[in-house]
């Protein structure tokens, strides 16, 4: 499933957040100042559902002046954005301003949306959608649609939504092989559960239960619990909105323009190297030494810009620069930034950072612009990449990459970690690595082998692991196979279900009949415990017609794991066959092996069942048979 985020831009009053509503149903303005005053401060969130199933979160952004610092902290996350203009109004002094902002911010994709056409003449509105496609021109929005819509009518409601799930399917998404990375954009206490932070994840999968560090200021803290769109998830993915249960940390330890970062992952310090853009439509000139205001996720830092090539840069010009801030700033190499004039507040430009630890420059130095053009191209990168991708999956290390690149292992560990945290490359086994093209590859080979498998098996819940590997990694070694699917599943992609692996959006879906066919089994093999009817003996409890059916039934909870098919002829319910599991590790907790005899005296059970527990153990690696005994196996 996509996680996208399509964010609203545009001038105050022009009724963003009545058109989150009227697509929606939610109300972003969540705070009283909001109500009376009738405009957006704070960054509003709401979700958009299709009946597809698609979905995108949708940030509800200011658009008064005096409040676009909220406004910038909300557009570092937008994946799409809609520029609204109102029908009545046109293109005003901060559409223009929050159109600009999204250019530099690298958004590719959006549209423009017209409010208020019900208070105006269908010819002042067309007379308005010409002046809007001037104003666009030159600027990702050019040639992109223009929509009518009036959120008190319901007006073009209906066509607009349709737009969007059509632009969602298409948006790139956000990538979930870096490092996870989250700006903090809110931070408040929750009673009887401690400090809750939100953000947009910009980057990367967040895990409950992982531990975190806080950005710039070191701090570390456990995941202890984490929501997308007020429902509790175990994973949270780039593209969602996210609040952080973080254990540990005071309010006060955390403020907005922080970020909480896989540990280890962002590097703090007090320069980056940038491409600086001037805008365009800029009325100022950047000279250098300029102080001005650096907008970064969420965090806002003074800072005095030192142009590298020249003394000034004009509208509408670019070049190198290093950027040097009093307090320290946490960022990585391919952040986006905006920066607005010293005073009086306006912006003037942004750009991308090239290098997030450089040292400090001499201006005009020749061997430092050709180093950020090579890192700007990042041609210097591709001889590690390609190195790894000629490996295939392998998984080499670096001590066998630094031989076959003829490089220092140091300075290759120093590509190496630049690149994990791009996502150019994975650590898919402690120190062993894979380039993304091939994961990418392995993708594509394994959605079409689950494609495949769950359109002849619509009722299994997917094929089992054994099988997966071996035709998806033939001749290759478990814990390369495991790792890989590991990382496809982390990414959301895959899903493991017992000892199975479906495809993440993958569902049996069953009849009417099925259903209570299912109910009627699950209630029979719960009520009888482990001493369960043999399958033989099943089939005569159901009517003769139900039998094929209940066959397939049967097999679809096995393969869901709701009962545990010991032997052909013994299944068992889940719980039941935990209790099987719970019992044998407590033995081995206090001996080395156990007995047949053993087992079933612990179990209170007869021989027979107690046998069928342990071969089952056995096929699974969860036991090893050694004569009459048995140990712990390789999956205990």
């Amino acid at each position: 499933m996509k996680h996208v985020i399509i964010g609203t831009a545009g001038h105050v009053d022009h009724g963003k957040t009545l058109l989150v509503k009227a697509l929606t149903g939610i109300d972003t303005d969540r705070l009283q100042e909001e109500k009376k005053r009738g405009i957006t401060i704070e960054l509003g969130f709401a979700h958009l559902d299709w009946e597809d199933g698609t979905q995108a979160g949708i940030v509800d952004v200011p658009g008064h002046e005096k409040f676009i610092k909220n406004m910038l902290a909300g557009a570092g996350g937008i994946d799409l954005a809609m520029l609204v203009v109102a029908a009545d109004e046109g293109f005003m002094p901060q559409t223009v301003e929050h159109l600009g902002i999204l250019s530099l911010l690298g958004i590719r994709e959006g549209l423009v949306v017209i409010t208020k056409t019900d208070m105006v003449d269908p010819e002042w509105v067309e007379m308005i959608r010409e002046d809007v496609k001037e104003q666009v021109k030159g600027t990702f929005l050019e040639n992109k649609p223009i929509m009518g819509v009036s959120a008190y009518t319901g007006e073009g409601i209906p066509e607009l939504r349709e737009h969007l799930r059509q632009l969602v399917q298409k948006t790139e998404e956000k990538s979930l092989r870096t490092p996870f990375r989250l700006p903090v954009d809110r931070v408040f206490s929750v009673e009887g559960f401690g400090t809750v932070v939100t953000g947009t994840l910009i980057e990367g999968c967040m895990n409950e239960d992982e531990m975190a560090e806080l950005v710039p200021s070191g701090l570390t803290a456990k995941i202890r619990n984490l929501q997308v769109h007020g429902k509790d998830v175990t994973t949270a993915y780039a593209g969602q909105r996210v609040a952080v249960n973080l254990a540990g940390l005071k309010k006060s330890d955390i403020q907005r323009g922080d970020a909480v970062a896989k540990p280890g992952t962002v590097h703090t310090g007090l320069m980056l190297d940038v491409r600086l853009q001037n805008l365009k439509g800029s009325q100022r000139v950047i000279l250098n030494n300029s102080q001005v205001h650096f907008y970064h996720g969420s965090s806002v830092l003074l800072a005095k810009v030192v142009l590298l090539d020249r003394d000034k840069l004009e509208p509408g010009d670019s070049c190198y620069a290093q950027v040097r801030f009093t307090d320290p700033i946490a960022a990585k190499s391919g952040d986006r930034f905006v920066i607005r004039f010293y005073s009086p507040l306006e912006t003037i430009g942004g750009g991308v950072v090239l290098e997030d630890n450089p040292y400090k420059h001499k201006r005009g130095d020749q061997k430092v612009l050709e180093a950020l053009k090579i890192k700007e191209s990042g041609s210097g990168d591709q001889k590690v990449v390609q190195a790894v991708a000629e490996e295939g999956i392998t998984l080499p290390d670096g001590k066998k990459l630094a031989a076959r690149l003829a490089m220092e292992e140091e300075v290759l560990q120093q590509e190496l970690e630049r690149l994990l945290s791009r996502g150019r490359l994975l650590e898919i086994l402690p120190g062993r690595y894979l380039a993304d093209s091939v994961l990418d590859k392995q993708w594509d080979n394994c959605k079409k082998l689950l494609e495949e498998y769950h359109g002849k098996n619509p009722l299994h819940f997917g094929m089992r692991l054994a099988e997966l590997r071996q035709k998806l990694f033939p001749k290759t070694d478990l814990p390369v196979a495991d790792g890989i699917l590991r990382k496809l599943q982390q990414e959301g992609k895959i899903k493991r279900v017992a000892d199975r692996y479906a495809l993440q959006d993958f569902e049996v879906k069953f009849t009417k009949r099925q259903n209570a066919l299912k109910d009627k089994l699950l209630k029979i093999y719960r009520d009888a415990g482990l001493e369960s009817p043999a399958t033989d003996e099943l089939w005569p409890m159901f009517q003769p017609k139900e039998k094929d059916e209940c066959k397939q039934v049967l097999e679809s909870l096995v393969t869901g794991g709701q009962l545990v098919m010991l032997s052909p002829q013994i299944v068992v319910y889940k719980d039941v066959y935990a209790s099987l599991l719970g019992k044998l590790r407590d033995w081995f907790a206090g001996h080395e092996t156990i007995t047949l005899a053993e087992y079933r005296d612990e179990m209170n059970t007869s021989r027979k069942y107690a046998l069928a527990a342990l071969e089952f153990f056995d096929r699974n690696h969860i036991t090893k048979k050694d004569g009459d005994l048995r140990k712990p196996g390789a999956e205990f």
